[in-house]
């Protein structure tokens, strides 16, 4: 591979990092021009020219996969000063470097520096990952996008997806997350935005802040990364606009704050929403030029985070019709929204898969849609809810609390798992009441059992309730209709 078309050189990794080569006899004196096609932090996913970092995590250390990154065809491994002599003498090329996170983190730096376009970076309590999605999408017609593939927004997630980040990228596009404070900080800086976008500002995490105002205040840590001149979109209808607001303005670098939502005063504002079981038709204005689009993902949340798209896609240059457009492709990823037809006695049924994650945020938008999907015939709306975790003493209100967007949204039959939804539980009607577990695991019976054609089915919960096993049940054991498959994503 030539110098010009690979995503890194040798010697480029190794002034980037101040690593020293070592290994592979001739290669180190007379290849440091070889091309790197890719990083990686993963052995299973090392294709022939990656980079592997042999990363330190809480579970597992990164050098104990070293022998199988370089049989899979990596064409450089990273490995830590201190780990150096259980490598030597070994085959394969090896960069060492005093701390093989903070080489990753020096590659993703480099990849900024040398990168020329537009940078867009995103944070909030709920939507990083859809709204990350929607502006890939919305942008890819008027460049070369960059975005990581899934949810790598943490301190390990942020500098690998930079340190993929091709030469010639126009757009990149980071989701920067955060359990605690000080968190977006310094992966903002790694990522020094052009415009940065906060969703929204939700009781998330709540286990590690005093109050959501606290949150704010951390999600506000996006400002710190901004380039001078550059652009802030805030969600005009969350309650702390006004708090993020004057934060953003007191950042000298950042030359606008804008807004987007259906408040009056909204730069990007919503005029009008047709919400349908499969997609959305959207009016809006857009800095004071009306635009209509469709949306391709159902759901209020998907509206509101395409106005923050359409404003980011414009304030970056992009073909503002291309990426309106564009978003009518727009299909709700597996584990957040997406749809599949299941065959169940009777008929099919609808699933509709919320299982990555929850919070009270995104809990009542997945009710919301479920509210907004029609059942067939006889059919009934059912929820399958596990806990929401790290919402500290305030967990069990804000489950019981979910009894309300339930009733709104004329959810007929409920099933819950877990401690923390056992407040639910006891919060509901008998007649919603369709089963109880603690785990999410002895509830699938119950589930299987009741179901019946024209039934749609949502189920939710936080990563640790384990509610995508549960999912992945519910297709092993009804199958997935294959005929409309597509048709049913988002």
């Amino acid at each position: 591979m030539s110098r010009q078309n690979a995503l890194w050189t040798l010697d480029e990794i190794r002034d980037a990092t101040g690593g020293r080569l070592e290994g592979a006899g001739d290669i180190v004196a007379c290849a440091p021009d070889q091309g790197v096609t890719g990083i990686s932090i993963d052995s299973r996913a090392i294709a022939p020219g990656h980079a592997y970092f042999a990363i330190t995590g809480d579970r597992l250390d990164g050098h104990d996969f070293v022998g199988a990154a370089l049989e899979a065809g990596a064409a450089l491994a990273v490995i830590s000063e201190a780990r150096a002599p259980d490598f030597s003498g070994g085959s394969g090329l090896r960069l060492v470097v005093p701390d093989v996170l903070g080489a990753l983190e020096d590659l993703g730096r480099a990849a900024r520096a040398r990168m020329g376009g537009k940078v867009i970076a995103i944070t909030g309590s709920v939507g990083k990952t859809g709204t990350k999605e929607a502006l890939r999408l919305a942008l890819t017609p008027s460049g070369r996008v960059h975005a990581a593939d899934k949810s790598f927004n943490n301190h390990w997630g942020v500098p690998l997806t930079l340190a993929r980040m091709p030469r010639d990228t126009e757009f990149g596009i980071f989701e920067i997350g955060m359990n605690h404070p000080g968190e977006i900080r310094p992966l903002v800086k790694m990522v020094r935005p052009h415009i940065a976008v906060i969703t929204i500002v939700a009781p998330v995490h709540l286990e590690f802040f005093p109050s959501v105002v606290e949150i704010a205040r951390a999600k506000a840590e996006i400002f710190e990364g901004v380039e001078p001149g550059g652009v802030v979109l805030l969600n005009a209808d969350n309650p702390h606009f006004g708090l993020l607001r004057d934060l953003a303005a007191a950042r000298p670098e950042i030359a606008e704050i804008a807004s987007f939502g259906c408040a009056d005063f909204a730069d990007i504002r919503l005029l009008d929403a047709v919400v349908e079981a499969g997609h959305s038709t959207v009016t809006a204005s857009l800095f004071g030029t009306e635009v209509t689009y469709r949306v391709g993902a159902p759901g209020q949340h998907q509206v509101a985070n395409s106005l923050a798209v359409i404003g980011a896609a414009q304030r970056a240059g992009g073909d503002v019709k291309a990426a309106c457009a564009a978003l009518a492709e727009l299909t709700a990823p597996i584990g957040r929204g997406a749809r599949r037809a299941l065959v169940v006695d009777g008929g099919k049924a609808v699933l509709i898969d919320e299982s990555y994650n929850a919070n009270p945020a995104s809990m009542r938008a997945a009710l919301d849609l479920l509210g907004q999907t029609v059942p067939n015939g006889k059919g009934r709306r059912i929820a399958v809810l596990g806990d929401m975790l790290e919402l500290g003493e305030a967990g069990a209100g804000l489950h019981g609390d979910l009894a309300e967007p339930i009733a709104a949204n004329c959810v007929d039959r409920v099933f819950c798992c877990g401690p923390l939804m056992g407040a639910l539980w006891d919060r509901l009607p008998q007649d919603r009441k369709a089963g109880y577990a603690p785990k999410s695991e002895e509830l699938v019976g119950d589930v299987v059992a009741g179901l019946r054609g024209g039934d749609v089915v949502m189920v939710k919960g936080s990563l640790g309730s384990r509610m995508g096993p549960l999912v992945d049940a519910l297709l092993t054991i009804y199958g997935a209709d294959k005929s409309n498959g597509e048709k049913c994503q988002g």
